[in-house]
Order: structure tokens, then C-alpha cells, then sequence
């Protein structure tokens, strides 16, 4: 798992440090604070590889070398190590030798790419003119998650989602019975729960056969005419059966035990979700490894970048402050910092939003907080003119709905002004 990441003179600030929490850890913060940039960075510390462009040093960096450290466990304990960008090779240093293996991980990122790295098939043992010639990590392009993965040589790494899902429901054996359970896991409700309906063919000029869900409205649709939604999570359950599949296999032949722990890293866990499912997806994927594998001993690690109040609201019954964190990248003063968020329960999605995380005066839209930052100033005046309370109340009543309980307040403050007149 993951302890520690230090980067300095690279990403949005001069110097970030973060300590993860053992299971959840939740980065939040304004667009372009550096959530995303900190989960490649983690992915980075944990594979040595980068899932798309490497991080590039800051352009004040002549101060100074912009450098990574990084702390993890391993099976032989806690592993340190670091890198630093060689501004001559345009490259960040790695250490000779074979790293120790943090287990597996896997990366989910927003525009539906996944990175996976495998402890059995991309970890490099001995030197590579000794054995096979092995991927440093399987990167996904969203296309190449449904169509499969090329590694050159006319080598074929991954069949993709269409055919695997299609091979695995005809065999009805393992695979398919672990991918039933995780999507299940993975859904909505009990009562929502996301099915894998016939096979079927979606075009002449296709000849695959394609996998279909069964909809609660009656009918079977094509998993690549579902939502983005259900394509998200439908794709995170593929990677994740196919990821145990394949790895349990390459631990087979090689003669070792199949890994013991998994690293999530998930930027936007609640994009394309409904809110109904933004409020079971973490608690979810803290189980997604039992559902997967049979087996509860299985530690997970979270590490996401949310911008959702639900997401945060529905952690509440399960966070565990010895386990989990929340970290907070602000701007004050044109610098970036990022500190850990004291954990408390807010309650529901409103209080939330209304927190200094999110930082809004009003859960509701910005014409109704103006309209209520109005209100409280004439509240607190002693006898304001009525003709400024029938402006303000046009404008709450514009904005606000009729059984809002600020009206309780306000229209009791309105009828003592006109007695007093």
C-alpha cells in the first residue's frame, strides 16, 4: 500500500506532501489544483511507469532538482525510494535494479482509460535478455478497453471487453460467475442490479457477437449503446475479472502465490453516475475483492479525486479516522497547498456542500444566495425600509420554493415590520 508521496519543483506547487491513509483516501479540491496530477504521480511511485505523459518539473525548477519520493509497503516491509527529472535526458531517474512489488493496481481515469499493472506479468524478475520480453504495464485507451490491447509482433495482450465478455458467457464457467458477482456488487440497488442479458449482433458489418444488460424496463441492450454510466462501471468490472483472471494464471506458471493486496486509484469515482449510485460506489469497491476472489483477507486501497458531496455523504456510516483520510488542495495567495480535511459527519449532501471543502454559502443556486445574503442583512437591521423588503421578497420569492423553511423566518420578520409601521 501505499504511505507517502513527496513531490517537489513539479505539478501546481512548489512542494506537496501527502501521507495515505491504509483503505480510503479521498482527494478533493477546484479544477486544476493537481487531484489528477497526484494519482499519476502515485501511479508513477507505484509502477514505474506513467499512464500518459510523464510529469513535467516546473519552470522554476532551476532552483533546484524537481524530485519524487515515495514510501510504500512491500512484502519484505517499507520500501523508499525516489526520482528526480534529468532536465538534460527530459526524463525522470529510476533505480537500477528490480523494485519491490506494492501489489496490484489499478488506475481508472476519467475519460475512461485504465492503466493496470501486474505483479505477475509485468514485473520484471530477472533482466529482460534473460526472459520474456514483458509489458511494464497495460495502458487502455477507452477504445482499446472494448476492442482489445496490441503489444506489436502481432502479440495480442488483452481480447477486450465485447470478446471476453462474449467468450466467458458462452463458457459459463469462473470468469463469467466473478463478473456477475462484481457487476452486481458494483450496481446501483438490489433492486437495480445491472445483468448480462443474450448475446446478440448490433450490425451487419460486425460479426462479434456483442454482450447485452438486461434493462428493468423489459428490454436487452448492447453494452455499447448503454450509458456512459453503465459503460464506466460495466468497463471497471471487465478490467477487474480479466486483471484476476490473467494474473492468477501468470502466478500459475510461474510457480508463485497470486498477490495479496490491490491498489485503486480513480479519478472522478462519481463521473457519469447517477446520484443513486454516487452514494453506494465506495463502499462498493471496498468489497469489490471479496465479491471478486471469495476471500474478505484481501486489503484494498482507495486513493480517489471526487468533486461530490454525495460521494463524501455516503462514506459517513463507514469511515474510520485510524483508516481513512480526506485531503484538501487550496488556492490562497496564488499557492497551492494541499492539507488533510479534520474528519467530521455533516449529515446530508447540503451540509456538505455548504463545508469549507466545498466551500458554497448556500447549498442552491447562486441567484437564490444572493437573494438570502439580502435577506439576513435586512434581518438584522432593526426597521429597515419596506421598500427594500418587497424587493427582497420578489426576490426570494423568484428563487426559493414555496415550502422552503427560510420563508418560516423571513415572513414572520416581514408581518412584525408592517405591524410596526
Amino acid at each position: 500500500m501505499l504511505k507517502r508521496l513527496e513531490v517537489e519543483r513539479a505539478g501546481p506547487a512548489p512542494r506537496l506532501e501527502l501521507d495515505f491513509s491504509q483503505r480510503i483516501n479521498f482527494l478533493t479540491g477546484d479544477n486544476g489544483l493537481g487531484k489528477t496530477f497526484l494519482l499519476d504521480i502515485a501511479w508513477w511511485a507505484l509502477t514505474r511507469t506513467w499512464a500518459h505523459m510523464p510529469a513535467a518539473p516546473r519552470p522554476d525548477s532551476t532552483a533546484g532538482p524537481s524530485a519524487i519520493r515515495w514510501e510504500y509497503t512491500a512484502s519484505r516491509g517499507l520500501i523508499t525510494d525516489h526520482s528526480e527529472f534529468d532536465r538534460e535526458a527530459q526524463r525522470w531517474s529510476r533505480r537500477r535494479g528490480r523494485p519491490a512489488v506494492p501489489g496490484m493496481v489499478i488506475y481508472a481515469q476519467v475519460d475512461g482509460s485504465f492503466s493496470v499493472w501486474d505483479p505477475a506479468r509485468n514485473y520484471l524478475r530477472r533482466p529482460a535478455s534473460e526472459g520474456p520480453d514483458r509489458p511494464p504495464a497495460f495502458l487502455f485507451s477507452p477504445q482499446e478497453v472494448w476492442d482489445g490491447l496490441s503489444g506489436g509482433k502481432r502479440k495480442k495482450l488483452c481480447n477486450g471487453l465485447i470478446l471476453d465478455l462474449a467468450a466467458w458467457q458462452r463458457e459459463q464457467g469462473a470468469a463469467f460467475s466473478q463478473f456477475k458477482r462484481v457487476l452486481a456488487r458494483l450496481s446501483p440497488s438490489e433492486d437495480e442490479a445491472l445483468t448480462p442479458g443474450h448475446l446478440t449482433r448490433v450490425s451487419l458489418d460486425d460479426v462479434r457477437d456483442h454482450p447485452t444488460l438486461s434493462m428493468p424496463y423489459g428490454h436487452e441492450v448492447a453494452l455499447v449503446h448503454a450509458s456512459a454510466g453503465i459503460r464506466r462501471i460495466v468497463a471497471l468490472a471487465y478490467l477487474l475479472v480479466w486483471t484476476w483472471q490473467e494474473h492468477e494464471r501468470a502466478a500459475q506458471m510461474l510457480g508463485t502465490s497470486p498477490a495479496r493486496e490491490i491498489v485503486f486509484l480513480i479519478d472522478e469515482v462519481e463521473a457519469h453516475l447517477h446520484p443513486q449510485w454516487q452514494r453506494c460506489i465506495v463502499p462498493a469497491l471496498l468489497d469489490v475483492m471479496e465479491a471478486l476472489t471469495g476471500e474478505h483477507d484481501i486489503p484494498v486501497q482507495l486513493i480517489m479525486a471526487t468533486h461530490s458531496p454525495l460521494v463524501l455523504a455516503s462514506v459517513e456510516p463507514y469511515f474510520d479516522e485510524q483508516r481513512d483520510g480526506i485531503w484538501e488542495l487550496e488556492l490562497k495567495n496564488r499557492q497551492v497547498s494541499l492539507q488533510p480535511f479534520p474528519w467530521r459527519r455533516c449529515g446530508d449532501v447540503n451540509s456538505w456542500l455548504s463545508s469549507s471543502l466545498f466551500g458554497l454559502g448556500e447549498p442552491r443556486s447562486r441567484d437564490a444566495e444572493k437573494a438570502l445574503v439580502a435577506a439576513l442583512e435586512l434581518l438584522r437591521q432593526t426597521r429597515p425600509a419596506m421598500a427594500d423588503i418587497k424587493r427582497v421578497d420578489d426576490a426570494l420569492r423568484s428563487v426559493l420554493s414555496e415550502v422552503d423553511s427560510f420563508f418560516i423566518r423571513w415572513t414572520a420578520f416581514v408581518e412584525r415590520q408592517r405591524q410596526t409601521r
